[in-house]
């Protein structure tokens, strides 16, 4: 199934090269909080491979004393902007053999890509066993104002809704994501990265200034009314007296390529002690009401 035009993807990355540095301290502030899970773990990372990080996550790892760093984007003018070497690459198509890397990170990349499943399984082919992948995307209830805003203005005065802000994915797909894709000991957890702007031209600003304006295959293709834009901005000021706060909702996925060390279930009716033992209670069938 296509969802994106990837092409446009690209395209809109190339122009963002130039001007991606302005949203920087949001992109800082989700890679900071996406790489502190470095620190919950002893395992020490030599090959890295950064998926589209748009010049902030491949210095973290170079300070973090990774020596080698591979950054890919699907723009090659976005990839060189964290340094050598740099890919131009797609992560439906990845250009690298099994078991390149020890650890993968995509920081806010990966929404845009249509078969997400079969880029995760790419993922971890080319991790070595027992690597680690750390992933952070935009998750549903995103940018929910402005999505609200522009349909309630378009139907006003289309009578039909276009999709104008990119779907997002839900928390509770991504660890049935990442144990269909092959990782092991798979997590995924949201947390909230609250933003402010003082007009929502502003906020509209950094979405292009990032790259992430509408790549929607769907979208419709002529040209909006001329006063769709302006009567959506000003449904959105009018929620914020304060400006406008729109959340970033980060989900968080992490996983690992299996390795025979790492923990495994235990075999079920394996265990040695019963439940109700070790809980020091009575055992009761399914069907017995429990007393007081």
């Amino acid at each position: 199934m296509r969802i994106f035009d990837r092409r446009l993807v690209r395209l809109r990355r190339e122009r963002a090269a130039n001007t991606v540095e302005r949203v920087h301290p949001v992109l800082d502030a989700a890679a900071e909080r996406l790489l502190d899970r470095l620190d919950d773990t002893t395992r020490r990372f030599s090959r890295a491979l950064d998926l589209g990080g748009r010049g902030v996550v491949a210095p973290r790892l170079r300070g973090r004393g990774i020596g080698f760093v591979v950054s890919m984007d699907l723009s090659g003018r976005m990839a060189a902007l964290s340094g050598r070497p740099a890919v131009a690459g797609d992560e439906e198509w990845l250009p690298f053999g099994r078991e390149s890397f020890d650890l993968v990170v995509a920081n806010l990349s990966l929404h845009w890509v249509n078969d997400l499943p079969g880029a995760l399984v790419q993922i971890r082919r080319c991790l070595r066993p027992d690597g680690l992948f750390l992933a952070s995307l935009p998750g549903l209830g995103t940018l929910a104002p402005l999505r609200d805003a522009l349909a309630t203005a378009e139907a006003e005065l289309r009578g039909g809704v276009s999709p104008r802000v990119s779907p997002f994915p839900d928390l509770q797909d991504m660890a049935g994501l990442l144990q269909r894709a092959g990782f092991a000991l798979p997590v995924a957890d949201a947390e909230e990265l609250p933003l402010a702007y003082r007009t929502p031209t502003a906020l509209l600003g950094d979405l292009r200034d990032a790259g992430e304006a509408n790549a929607v295959l769907a979208r419709d293709g002529r040209v909006p009314p001329r006063a769709l834009l302006p009567m959506a901005l000003s449904r959105l000021q009018s929620a914020g007296p304060d400006g406008i706060r729109p959340v970033l909702r980060l989900l968080t996925a992490t996983g690992w390529a299996p390795h025979e060390s790492q923990s495994t279930p235990a075999r079920p009716g394996s265990a040695g002690v019963r439940l109700a033992d070790a809980l020091g209670v009575e055992e009761r069938s399914a069907g017995e009401k429990a007393g007081r």
